[in-house]
């Protein structure tokens, strides 16, 4: 048999293969579409499949048959977790697997990329690196995260003279997504705040490849009073999106993570950035006032 012979058996087994009916398990084979809720999604006129990352968690309601669909409804508007998820057989339905991959893709995603490099400029802060070179060192060298060389120590003292009182900084972190869409409403929140309350802040610093403890290492080259990082916190499923403000009096190498105060979870499913960046601004206040951060905060240490 030649090649052309071998071309054309192939296209008539195809042809007759497109005329039948595929069969499963001995019986007729009958095609299941997704059919979300119509309030959910809006109707595809394309023939594609919805887009299953704009589907909201805490409306996804997948359960067939329930004995009491309302009340398990309303309890699970609290919450983005994969509650009534339903169940083909003794596997997940495929719209719960197909989101769950996308969840997981976007948290990749945000870990891996990048902070534009127009970013600091365009949003008027000075941009720093730490002692990592590459995205690669940065996750695999979290200790390199936290320091800074000389040539990006030189920018710091160059950008922030004398000892300000207060430092807001910015750092990429774990998340570039968390950064872009919530660190400047945030942190344009917290300055708001700071203005209205009569404390003076210094100029805004952006880190790239940024650990928290890079905050201390700005205490050790400035000397100011108090640092409130805004970083890009470590992706899950059920956001890729999440920022948290770590805030430290009298930051320097070697402090201890309790004595850090922390406001996390900020994101349009948390708490939104500027409502963040308002209670924060409230924080620093009260941190000056009693000289000290974290566990000291809560337990009546400082002055």
């Amino acid at each position: 048999m030649n090649k052309q012979e071998l071309t054309n058996l192939v296209a008539e087994i195809l042809s007759q293969m497109n005329e039948q009916q595929p069969m499963v398990k001995g019986s007729d084979y009958k095609t299941v579409l997704l059919q979300p809720d119509r309030h959910e999604v809006a109707p595809v006129d394309t023939g594609c499949a919805c887009d299953v990352t704009a589907l909201d968690l805490r409306k996804l309601y997948l359960t067939e048959n329930p004995e009491n669909k309302e009340k398990f409804a309303r309890m699970k508007e609290k919450t983005p977790a994969r509650l009534g998820s339903g169940k083909a057989g003794a596997r997940y339905k495929t719209i719960t697997m197909l989101r769950f991959r996308a969840d997981h893709a976007a948290a990749q995603d945000a870990v891996f990329s990048q902070v534009p490099e127009d970013y600091a400029p365009k949003h008027g802060m000075t941009p720093v690196q730490t002692e990592c070179s590459s995205k690669d060192e940065y996750l695999t060298r979290p200790d390199k995260g936290r320091r800074f060389d000389q040539e990006n120590q030189q920018k710091i003292r160059a950008a922030i003279p004398g000892k300000p009182r207060v430092l807001i900084v910015v750092g990429d972190g774990l998340s570039s997504a968390a950064i872009t869409a919530n660190a400047v409403d945030c942190l344009e929140a917290i300055k708001d705040g700071l203005r209205v309350r009569n404390i003076e802040f210094g100029p805004d610093l952006f880190v790239r490849y940024c650990r928290v403890g890079a905050g201390d290492a700005i205490g050790d080259v400035t000397g100011c009073e108090l640092v409130c990082m805004l970083v890009g916190e470590r992706p899950g499923l059920v956001t890729d999106k999440s920022m948290s403000a770590y805030i430290t009096y009298r930051p320097h190498t070697g402090v201890s993570e309790s004595a850090r105060t922390v406001v996390s979870n900020i994101h349009a499913q948390g708490t939104p950035a500027v409502e963040a960046g308002a209670y924060i601004a409230e924080l620093i206040e009260m941190i000056l006032k009693k000289k000290v951060s974290g566990v000291g905060l809560h337990t009546g240490a400082g002055a």
